[in-house]
């Protein structure tokens, strides 16, 4: 656990803040969340922005908020290396803020995001506060998409610390002297595909550090077209199920003996196959509820392929 003297010495209201952005090649969006951080009621006094293109396409993005006379320190920088883990640690390395929050590059954040994150942190003394990414699926968005609620997370209660395995980044607000004891912070390992998010949140909560849940402070994720397809709901759905595998095949999520590796190997092959089966059953009661099968099968074979050793690449 925490030390009580660096837990009593950290629970100060947040006096600086900065809001990191990794982004690549979303040059619309980044304008969108940008002038979204002008008008925040609680406006952050730091904004860092990297780009993981090394032709630079977010640089008069940047530049244009800049010339409007943003009221917070805006910093930009290029890693050109495709690398998500690589280009989280470059905006961290920026960032001076006592709390740093995390948003994506195509999120929308609400004026009181912020303001309602920090006084979260307040409420609860915490050392990390995540909050929803609230989907926003286009009205023209094919009708089956539309009925399985396929981009949804899952939610907790406020004020309540969040399950490792529910552990993502995306809307949280963390303190930076906590991370700066990680090495990386972001282990660079996961760089081409997913889980570095996850990997430092455990990490950190293994450590002692007080991670809560709350409802008040969510961003807004409008759904891409090119992610409108069972395409890739099914190539999210494997990596994110080897991401599952991983860790808990590691022992992040729980103790993890030998024959316990089998018994996971047994229920996770039963379930891909009972997926898949249901798929094809369900077809006739609707499209929605096969995809739904048909996305649980192989999220399931993605902890296989873990358990074999095999890694995706979503970013490469």
């Amino acid at each position: 656990m925490l030390d009580a003297g660096l837990r009593r010495s950290l629970a100060s209201p947040v006096v600086h803040l900065s809001v990191c952005i990794a982004t690549y090649r979303r040059c619309e969006r980044l304008a969108a969340v940008l002038g979204d951080l002008l008008s925040q009621e609680r406006l952050p006094d730091q904004v860092v922005v990297v780009d993981n293109d090394a032709e630079g396409s977010a640089r008069p993005i940047v530049e244009q908020i800049r010339s409007r006379g943003a009221p917070f320190e805006l910093k930009y920088e290029i890693q050109p290396e495709r690398n998500i883990a690589k280009t989280r640690n470059r905006t961290f390395a920026l960032a001076t803020g006592v709390w740093v929050a995390f948003i994506d590059d195509d999120e929308r954040a609400p004026a009181d995001w912020l303001r309602k994150l920090s006084a979260a942190a307040e409420k609860y003394n915490a050392d990390g506060v995540l909050s929803p990414v609230e989907p926003t699926v286009p009205s023209d968005a094919p009708g089956w998409i539309r009925r399985g609620r396929f981009y949804d997370f899952p939610h907790s209660p406020t004020g309540t610390a969040v399950p490792l395995n529910r552990m993502r980044f995306g809307n949280v607000l963390l303190r930076s002297s906590l991370m700066r004891c990680e090495a990386g912070p972001f282990d660079e390992r996961y760089g081409l595909g997913m889980g570095e998010d996850c990997d430092l949140l455990i990490r950190l909560a293994q450590k002692g550090a007080h991670i809560v849940w709350t409802e008040d402070a969510p961003v807004f994720e409008p759904i891409e077209p090119k992610r409108l397809s069972l395409r890739w709901l099914m190539l999210r759905a494997f990596s994110g199920g080897q991401e599952f595998a991983r860790f808990t095949l590691m022992g992040r999520l729980g103790p993890m003996t030998p024959i316990g590796r089998r018994i996971f190997f047994v229920r996770v092959a039963a379930q891909a196959l009972t997926a898949a089966l249901l798929a094809a059953l369900a077809l006739p009661v609707g499209r929605h509820r096969a995809a739904a099968w048909l996305i649980k099968a192989w999220a399931n074979l993605g902890k296989l392929s873990a358990y074999w050793g095999i890694r995706s690449t979503v970013y490469g």
